[in-house]
């Protein structure tokens, strides 16, 4: 069982505070917070649109739970599926996701509270600068 639902995302010089999507998707999200804290460098998607992504190595096949293509801004998902790598995606606009192998869809695991203003601000910031790191962890006040 997860005690704590509230996670800090911090990628660039942005934060972001957030919830588990306990309820979506109890699989995937019973997997991301094991790898608690991830750490790792944060890219604009290629395929997906207004999106960045984390890819993620070593991640077991998870099957779909409430999985979508057409993720809102800030709705991040993960995928763990066999057409493509392994990442979470973090849309922060208009967003069909996607691979070069077609359409994915992905499990939410996280919804980062509003408003979102830096969200778009990491997505331009990624456009121009490249990759930045990124980190997962729980909310300072959540740690036990």
């Amino acid at each position: 069982m997860i005690p704590n639902s509230r996670i800090l995302l911090a990628a660039g010089p942005y934060e972001f505070a957030g919830t588990l999507e306990l309820t979506a998707a109890p699989v995937a999200v019973a997997w991301l917070v094991k790898q608690f804290p991830l750490e790792g460098t944060v890219q604009h998607a290629c395929w997906s649109g207004e999106a960045a992504w984390l890819p993620l190595n070593g991640t077991p096949q998870l099957a779909p739970e409430n999985a979508t293509a057409h993720p809102r801004p800030g709705q991040i998902l993960l995928y763990a599926g066999m057409l493509s790598h392994a990442e979470l995606l973090l849309p922060y606009g208009a967003c069909a996701f996607s691979s070069k192998a077609g359409s994915l869809a992905g499990n939410p695991v996280i919804a980062l509270d509003g408003p979102l203003e830096d969200l778009r601000a990491l997505g331009s910031l990624l456009v121009a600068k490249g990759v930045q790191p990124l980190k997962l962890n729980w909310l300072q006040e959540q740690r036990q």
